[in-house]
């Protein structure tokens, strides 16, 4: 009964929050777009994902640190995210046309490793996807997602600094725009 019971408030308070942020959205227009590279000071963020403790679906520590000097499409996501679920054959997709041309898409589960690896067992993706748990979502704050919604796409230039980042589902013409112009 009280597993029921904390379902239901952790439920009430996903919706609450993702209703805060659709209602921030109309009344302050679209805050999507919440940093730029000129306008970014989360250099520190980009050396906290490098360094943070992350898995594979199987459980298995594994270091992002690899992804060092490359350009770097990062989206926190998370199974029960009907928005994340929506964009991720899109992402797929840009991660098969930008591959040739250096661009690296990492997915970060802010979720449970069980979630994810069922998740991924359902759901062919083409890029690598490693979870960070919970704590992601604290990750992603640093980057500048203080409302810590989902999904949240970072790209971050093979000079480790943060070109873009998106509250929200991608749009496909304007993430092609960015990374074209790296």
């Amino acid at each position: 009964m009280k597993t029921t019971r904390l379902f239901a408030l952790v439920a009430v308070a996903i919706v609450a929050t993702a209703g805060g942020v659709i209602a921030s959205q109309w009344s302050h227009g679209d805050p999507s777009e919440i940093a730029h590279a000129a306008t970014a000071p989360h250099g520190a963020a980009v050396d906290h994902l490098w360094a943070a403790a992350v898995t594979n679906a199987d459980g298995k520590p594994q270091s992002l640190s690899s992804y060092k000097g490359h350009v770097v499409v990062v989206n926190f996501w998370a199974s029960w995210c009907g928005p994340c679920v929506e964009e991720m054959p899109e992402l797929s997709a840009l991660q098969r046309e930008y591959a040739k041309k250096g661009v690296q898409f990492v997915g970060l589960g802010v979720d449970s490793t069980q979630n994810v690896k069922t998740f991924l067992q359902k759901v062919k993706v083409d890029y690598p996807v490693y979870v960070a748990g919970f704590g992601g979502a604290d990750l992603a704050r640093e980057f500048g997602n203080n409302a810590g919604a989902l999904p949240f796409t970072v790209v971050i230039d093979a000079k480790g600094q943060i070109r873009s980042t998106k509250l929200g589902q991608i749009k496909p013409d304007e993430l092609k725009q960015t990374l074209d112009s790296l």
